[in-house]
Protein backbone atom coordinates (compact mmCIF):
# COMPACT_ATOMS: atom_id res chain seq x y z
CA UNK A 1 0.00 0.00 0.00
CA UNK A 2 1.25 3.52 -0.81
CA UNK A 3 0.22 6.06 1.83
CA UNK A 4 0.32 9.84 2.24
CA UNK A 5 -0.20 11.03 5.81
CA UNK A 6 -2.21 14.19 6.36
CA UNK A 7 -0.87 16.79 8.76
CA UNK A 8 -2.99 15.76 11.76
CA UNK A 9 -1.97 12.14 11.28
CA UNK A 10 1.70 13.12 11.15
CA UNK A 11 1.33 14.88 14.50
CA UNK A 12 -0.65 12.00 16.01
CA UNK A 13 2.06 9.58 14.88
CA UNK A 14 4.83 11.79 16.30
CA UNK A 15 3.09 12.11 19.66
CA UNK A 16 1.95 8.48 19.91
CA UNK A 17 -1.58 9.84 20.08
CA UNK A 18 -4.22 7.13 20.62
CA UNK A 19 -6.46 8.76 17.98
CA UNK A 20 -4.16 7.07 15.46
CA UNK A 21 -5.00 3.47 15.92
CA UNK A 22 -6.62 0.54 14.24
CA UNK A 23 -5.99 -0.04 10.57
CA UNK A 24 -4.29 3.33 9.98
CA UNK A 25 -1.70 2.90 12.73
CA UNK A 26 -0.99 -0.65 11.63
CA UNK A 27 -0.62 0.41 7.98
CA UNK A 28 1.85 3.17 8.87
CA UNK A 29 3.90 0.74 10.98
CA UNK A 30 3.88 -2.00 8.35
CA UNK A 31 7.29 -1.94 6.67
CA UNK A 32 5.76 -3.40 3.52
CA UNK A 33 3.88 -0.14 2.95
CA UNK A 34 5.46 2.95 1.37
CA UNK A 35 4.64 5.91 3.63
CA UNK A 36 5.14 9.52 2.59
CA UNK A 37 4.70 12.95 4.17
CA UNK A 38 4.28 15.99 1.98
CA UNK A 39 6.49 19.04 2.27
CA UNK A 40 3.15 20.85 2.59
CA UNK A 41 2.50 19.10 5.92
CA UNK A 42 5.89 20.07 7.31
CA UNK A 43 5.26 23.64 6.14
CA UNK A 44 1.84 23.66 7.85
CA UNK A 45 3.33 22.29 11.08
CA UNK A 46 6.07 24.93 11.07
CA UNK A 47 3.45 27.67 10.60
CA UNK A 48 1.64 26.27 13.65
CA UNK A 49 4.92 26.23 15.59
CA UNK A 50 5.58 29.90 14.67
CA UNK A 51 2.09 30.73 15.91
CA UNK A 52 2.88 29.11 19.28
CA UNK A 53 0.70 26.01 18.87
CA UNK A 54 1.81 23.39 21.40
CA UNK A 55 1.06 20.38 19.18
CA UNK A 56 4.22 20.70 17.10
CA UNK A 57 7.27 18.44 17.44
CA UNK A 58 10.97 19.38 17.48
CA UNK A 59 13.06 17.85 14.68
CA UNK A 60 9.98 16.26 13.12
CA UNK A 61 11.43 16.01 9.61
CA UNK A 62 14.51 14.24 10.96
CA UNK A 63 12.36 11.81 12.96
CA UNK A 64 10.27 11.00 9.90
CA UNK A 65 13.33 10.23 7.81
CA UNK A 66 14.81 8.07 10.59
CA UNK A 67 11.60 6.01 10.59
CA UNK A 68 11.81 5.44 6.83
CA UNK A 69 9.02 7.84 5.92
CA UNK A 70 9.62 9.40 2.52
CA UNK A 71 9.53 13.16 1.93
CA UNK A 72 7.19 14.11 -0.91
CA UNK A 73 8.28 17.34 -2.59
CA UNK A 74 5.82 19.74 -4.20
CA UNK A 75 6.18 19.88 -7.99
CA UNK A 76 4.76 22.26 -10.57
CA UNK A 77 2.34 19.48 -11.55
CA UNK A 78 1.13 19.15 -7.97
CA UNK A 79 0.64 22.91 -7.75
CA UNK A 80 -1.32 23.03 -10.99
CA UNK A 81 -3.56 20.14 -9.95
CA UNK A 82 -4.19 21.62 -6.48
CA UNK A 83 -5.11 24.98 -8.00
CA UNK A 84 -7.55 23.36 -10.43
CA UNK A 85 -9.39 21.20 -7.90
CA UNK A 86 -13.03 22.07 -7.26
CA UNK A 87 -13.50 24.06 -4.05
CA UNK A 88 -14.90 21.17 -2.03
CA UNK A 89 -12.30 21.88 0.66
CA UNK A 90 -11.01 25.36 1.51
CA UNK A 91 -7.76 24.34 3.23
CA UNK A 92 -4.92 24.84 0.73
CA UNK A 93 -2.68 22.32 2.51
CA UNK A 94 -5.32 19.59 2.27
CA UNK A 95 -5.95 20.49 -1.38
CA UNK A 96 -2.24 20.01 -2.05
CA UNK A 97 -2.36 16.58 -0.38
CA UNK A 98 -5.29 15.61 -2.59
CA UNK A 99 -3.44 16.73 -5.72
CA UNK A 100 -0.31 14.84 -4.69
CA UNK A 101 -2.29 11.69 -3.89
CA UNK A 102 -4.06 11.84 -7.24
CA UNK A 103 -0.89 12.33 -9.26
CA UNK A 104 1.32 9.96 -7.27
CA UNK A 105 -1.23 7.14 -6.81
CA UNK A 106 -1.35 7.41 -3.02
CA UNK A 107 -4.07 6.80 -0.45
CA UNK A 108 -4.41 9.59 2.10
CA UNK A 109 -4.47 8.60 5.76
CA UNK A 110 -6.83 11.14 7.29
CA UNK A 111 -9.73 11.72 9.64
CA UNK A 112 -11.06 14.53 7.41
CA UNK A 113 -14.17 13.18 5.69
CA UNK A 114 -14.17 16.00 3.13
CA UNK A 115 -11.03 14.58 1.48
CA UNK A 116 -12.95 11.58 0.08
CA UNK A 117 -15.18 13.97 -1.90
CA UNK A 118 -12.29 14.31 -4.35
CA UNK A 119 -12.44 10.63 -5.24
CA UNK A 120 -8.97 9.95 -3.89
CA UNK A 121 -8.40 6.72 -1.93
CA UNK A 122 -8.66 7.33 1.82
CA UNK A 123 -7.56 5.21 4.76
CA UNK A 124 -9.54 6.51 7.77
CA UNK A 125 -7.37 7.54 10.71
Amino acid sequence: MRLLLDTAVVLWWAHGDPRLGGDAGAAISDGANAVAVSAASIWEIEIKRAAGKPSTVEDLARRLVEQGIRALAITFGHAERAGRLPLLHADPFDRMLVAQAQLEGLAIVTSDRRIAQYGVPVLPA
